[in-house]
């Protein structure tokens, strides 16, 4: 900025050297009352000003371009899953999630940028009106020193917010375990994260205390129903039975890529015991949609164990 500021000046001097109309007229208009140092100086710091507001527009809109490019492409995993409501709805979910981060961390690099560049024009124009900035700048770095101490826990809350939204760990409405607590995200910040957890009760949680995180709702969920029949109770017919009652969820239109993602699976005896014998059913379902599924698979596991005279075991 300081090389254009002087070529600026060179420039002009070359241009009146030539006695132009216009450095004339400014020459009369000022006259021998000492404005020509003053006038100079408010060009200048005008012109500094300008071109530090111009590279911050240009800045702005770099960064305003690569965050529309970030939010709007599509990740390679998902270019290759199959067409269906469900997938499209977790293609859906995804695209908004990093459109929130993308917008997020744009908003913050913005704010640097404009942190940056401004505050280097003004230390310029500081130094064209005389004005020693070296005590400045040694006062400010004291500050800093002083601050960074005092202030390490807000510095490592931020650093970490600023890695879980990169790295996309958990997002608004996204059931999590953060440790401290268990809950429904309601906010995502680069300093706290707020949770709200299933008594209704609201925890405010510092990103820079996360040590890990727990996400029920990235991707997909997982439905699981332990069916428990007495002991003497024919495998073949209730593992039949209970294929069935999957088979029929999944051709179900309300349920079928819509809130199932894949048909479900029945993994057979999981445990064996002198009483009773548990099957267990899975369901893979869009996020937060696996307690729906497992309560709809007990009604019909229910039903069907009733029709079929099969006693469910205490």
């Amino acid at each position: 900025m300081t090389d254009t500021i002087d070529k600026f000046g060179t420039g002009m001097a070359d241009l009146c050297s030539k006695d132009t109309v216009f450095c004339s007229g400014l020459a009369q208009l000022m006259g021998n009352n000492g404005w020509a140092p003053v006038v100079a100086t408010t060009i200048t710091i005008v012109l500094i000003l300008v071109i530090a507001f111009v590279i911050r527009n240009v800045a702005h809109r770099l960064i305003a371009r690569v965050v529309n490019r970030a939010s709007n492409t599509t990740p390679i995993a998902g270019r290759f899953r199959k067409n269906g409501a469900a997938t499209d709805g977790i293609d859906a979910l995804l695209n908004e999630r990093r459109k929130q981060r993308a917008e997020t961390m744009g908003s913050v690099l913005k704010h640097i940028a404009s942190i940056v560049i401004i505050g280097t024009a003004i230390l310029t124009v500081l130094d064209r009106l005389t004005i020693p900035i070296a005590p400045l700048l040694t006062s400010v770095g004291i500050l800093g020193v002083a601050i960074g101490f005092g202030a390490q826990e807000l510095v490592k809350d931020f650093i970490a917010g600023m890695f879980m939204l990169l790295e996309d760990q958990y997002g608004v409405g996204d059931v999590v375990d953060v440790g401290a607590a268990v809950g429904t995200v309601e906010a995502v910040t680069l300093r706290v994260t707020r949770l709200r957890d299933a008594d209704g009760r609201v925890w405010y949680v510092r990103n820079g205390t996360i040590a890990r995180v727990g996400n029920e709702s990235q991707g997909w969920s997982r439905a699981y129903v332990d069916v428990p029949v007495a002991y003497d109770s024919d495998v073949a017919a209730v593992r039949e039975l209970l294929q069935r009652v999957t088979a029929e969820l999944w051709e179900d239109p309300e349920y079928r890529e819509s809130v199932i993602v894949e048909e479900p699976s029945v993994f057979g005896v999981e445990q064996l015991s002198d009483s009773s014998l548990v099957f267990r059913v899975s369901a893979k379902t869009l996020p937060a949609r696996q307690a729906e599924v497992a309560r709809e698979l007990r009604l019909r596991v229910k039903a069907a164990l009733d029709a079929a005279g099969i006693a469910i075991a205490p």
